[in-house]
Protein backbone atom coordinates (compact mmCIF):
# COMPACT_ATOMS: atom_id res chain seq x y z
CA UNK A 1 0.00 0.00 0.00
CA UNK A 2 1.18 3.26 -0.75
CA UNK A 3 2.17 6.06 1.54
CA UNK A 4 0.25 9.02 0.08
CA UNK A 5 1.60 12.38 1.35
CA UNK A 6 -0.87 13.97 3.14
CA UNK A 7 0.62 17.48 4.47
CA UNK A 8 3.44 19.82 3.70
CA UNK A 9 5.28 21.89 6.28
CA UNK A 10 7.44 24.74 5.49
CA UNK A 11 9.47 26.43 8.44
CA UNK A 12 9.99 30.19 7.71
CA UNK A 13 12.30 33.09 9.24
CA UNK A 14 9.84 35.52 8.13
CA UNK A 15 6.13 34.02 8.25
CA UNK A 16 4.75 36.66 6.20
CA UNK A 17 7.44 37.41 3.49
CA UNK A 18 7.48 33.07 2.51
CA UNK A 19 3.51 33.11 2.55
CA UNK A 20 3.54 36.05 0.36
CA UNK A 21 6.03 34.45 -2.12
CA UNK A 22 4.32 31.15 -2.12
CA UNK A 23 0.58 32.34 -2.36
CA UNK A 24 1.74 33.95 -5.69
CA UNK A 25 3.37 31.34 -7.05
CA UNK A 26 1.57 28.96 -6.69
CA UNK A 27 -1.90 30.69 -6.48
CA UNK A 28 -2.40 28.94 -2.81
CA UNK A 29 -5.10 30.66 -0.61
CA UNK A 30 -3.34 30.94 3.15
CA UNK A 31 -5.15 31.17 5.89
CA UNK A 32 -4.21 33.28 9.00
CA UNK A 33 -7.36 33.34 11.23
CA UNK A 34 -5.78 31.23 14.59
CA UNK A 35 -3.97 32.51 17.93
CA UNK A 36 -0.36 31.49 16.89
CA UNK A 37 -0.70 33.88 13.21
CA UNK A 38 0.28 30.17 11.72
CA UNK A 39 -0.48 29.94 8.15
CA UNK A 40 -2.62 26.92 6.45
CA UNK A 41 -3.26 25.65 3.54
CA UNK A 42 -5.82 24.33 2.91
CA UNK A 43 -6.23 20.94 0.74
CA UNK A 44 -9.95 21.90 -0.15
CA UNK A 45 -9.20 25.64 -1.19
CA UNK A 46 -6.35 24.62 -3.13
CA UNK A 47 -7.09 21.65 -5.72
CA UNK A 48 -5.99 22.16 -9.18
CA UNK A 49 -8.38 21.32 -12.20
CA UNK A 50 -8.16 17.24 -11.66
CA UNK A 51 -9.00 17.96 -7.76
CA UNK A 52 -5.86 17.15 -6.60
CA UNK A 53 -4.31 19.08 -4.11
CA UNK A 54 -2.34 19.04 -0.73
CA UNK A 55 -2.90 21.36 2.41
CA UNK A 56 0.14 22.07 4.79
CA UNK A 57 1.21 25.06 6.48
CA UNK A 58 3.79 27.61 7.09
CA UNK A 59 5.02 27.67 10.62
CA UNK A 60 7.75 29.88 12.15
CA UNK A 61 11.13 28.33 12.76
CA UNK A 62 12.95 28.55 15.73
CA UNK A 63 16.11 31.09 16.48
CA UNK A 64 18.31 30.12 14.66
CA UNK A 65 16.62 27.63 12.12
CA UNK A 66 18.99 26.74 9.53
CA UNK A 67 17.39 23.55 8.78
CA UNK A 68 16.88 20.92 6.04
CA UNK A 69 15.69 21.71 2.25
CA UNK A 70 12.03 20.58 2.01
CA UNK A 71 10.74 19.36 -1.11
CA UNK A 72 7.14 20.25 -2.98
CA UNK A 73 5.47 19.10 -5.67
CA UNK A 74 3.42 21.81 -7.62
CA UNK A 75 2.91 23.83 -10.51
CA UNK A 76 4.67 26.92 -10.67
CA UNK A 77 6.59 29.19 -13.43
CA UNK A 78 10.29 29.39 -13.02
CA UNK A 79 10.41 33.13 -14.28
CA UNK A 80 7.68 33.50 -11.87
CA UNK A 81 9.41 31.61 -9.12
CA UNK A 82 12.89 33.87 -9.84
CA UNK A 83 10.94 37.27 -10.26
CA UNK A 84 9.57 36.62 -6.90
CA UNK A 85 12.57 36.44 -4.90
CA UNK A 86 13.73 32.48 -5.69
CA UNK A 87 16.33 30.91 -7.68
CA UNK A 88 16.60 28.19 -10.44
CA UNK A 89 18.57 25.32 -9.33
CA UNK A 90 17.52 22.95 -12.73
CA UNK A 91 15.67 22.70 -15.14
CA UNK A 92 12.91 22.61 -16.43
CA UNK A 93 14.08 19.57 -17.64
CA UNK A 94 12.13 16.53 -19.67
CA UNK A 95 12.36 13.27 -17.94
CA UNK A 96 10.24 10.88 -20.29
CA UNK A 97 8.04 11.68 -22.80
CA UNK A 98 5.14 13.63 -20.43
CA UNK A 99 7.02 14.82 -16.96
CA UNK A 100 8.94 17.98 -16.73
CA UNK A 101 10.60 18.81 -13.69
CA UNK A 102 12.47 21.80 -12.23
CA UNK A 103 14.01 23.06 -8.86
CA UNK A 104 14.31 26.39 -7.55
CA UNK A 105 15.37 27.98 -4.44
CA UNK A 106 12.59 29.94 -2.57
CA UNK A 107 13.73 33.66 -1.17
CA UNK A 108 14.87 31.97 2.33
CA UNK A 109 17.08 29.00 0.54
CA UNK A 110 14.17 26.20 0.58
CA UNK A 111 14.80 23.55 -2.02
CA UNK A 112 11.33 23.06 -3.99
CA UNK A 113 10.57 20.75 -6.98
CA UNK A 114 7.93 21.38 -9.41
CA UNK A 115 6.66 18.91 -11.43
CA UNK A 116 4.39 19.39 -14.93
CA UNK A 117 2.83 16.69 -16.81
CA UNK A 118 1.31 16.49 -19.92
Amino acid sequence: MARPVVHFEIMARDMDKLSRYYSELFGWEINTDNPVRYKTVDRAANVGPDGVGIGGGIGAAPDGYDGPRHLRRGRGGRAQAESLGGSRMMGAEKVGDEIEIGLFNDPEGHLVGVVRTS
